[in-house]
């Protein structure tokens, strides 16, 4: 007799999910190469579909009158896009920015609203993930407010490779300047001294991180709070 094996769905929310509702969901959900660059929300616009990345990451950012974007959360293979639909609302409070080409899965907003009702189950893993989310948030703007560049830089190139599943990316200072709202002279010294640590390579945008357990202990506390926290669900 032929067992039925399930395939593996590289989305940790989605793989959470008993066997029945994930192969309900996947019939539903298309995949889609998202592009490093590209915008899927704008503050205030209505959102039009969920996504759930697989092995990309996307900048959550926040717009003050006078200033650069900042980066206040990222979601990467274990959560989704599109939360507020949970919540009851349509549109999205920021801006929504690939930062690294790959694939996602992703289906409607009316879709999403007709699975998330319909299912127990999968309202209850949403709704740990978005916990998981606001803590992340939280934790990002003390990081941003209170610790030092260099342990910030590696608290978010820590964060980025779980969610990307690789030591390797392409990030230019331009872009990590914005993430970590400071100025490109700050990001260049901060990578400067993780490189000359050899925590990291770093060339014409290339990171690779060379050393994992140095690069941790460099990093303020804050990506272990994120982390234990995602691991604990």
């Amino acid at each position: 007799m032929l067992v039925a094996t399930r395939v593996p769905v590289a989305n940790s929310l989605l793989a959470a999910l008993p066997d029945k509702i994930c192969q309900s969901l996947l019939a539903r959900l298309e995949p889609i190469t998202l592009t490093s660059g590209e915008v899927l929300y704008y503050p205030g616009e209505p959102i039009s579909h969920v996504y759930f990345p697989s092995d990309t990451l996307v900048s959550l950012l926040t717009m003050a009158e006078g200033h650069q974007a900042i980066e206040v959360g990222m979601v990467g293979r274990e959560g989704m896009l599109g939360i507020p639909l949970a919540l009851g609302e349509s549109d999205s409070p920021v801006q929504a920015v690939v930062q690294g080409t790959g694939m996602a899965l992703r289906m409607t907003s009316a879709q999403f609203q007709k699975e998330f009702h319909h299912s127990v189950l999968f309202q209850r893993e949403v709704y740990h993930y978005i916990y998981e989310l606001m803590i992340q948030m939280t934790q990002t703007a003390a990081c941003n407010r209170f610790h030092r560049i260099e342990a910030r830089l590696a608290r978010w190139l820590l964060m980025t490779r779980d969610r990307v599943r690789s030591n390797q990316f392409h990030m230019t200072q331009d872009i990590l300047a914005n993430m970590l709202g400071v100025r490109r002279v700050g990001v260049t010294k901060a990578a400067g001294d993780l490189r000359q640590r050899k925590l990291i390579s770093y060339n014409r945008g290339e990171i690779i991180i060379l050393d994992g357990d140095g690069l941790e202990a460099a990093a303020c506390q804050c990506y272990q709070i994120v982390k234990d926290m995602h691991d604990a669900g």
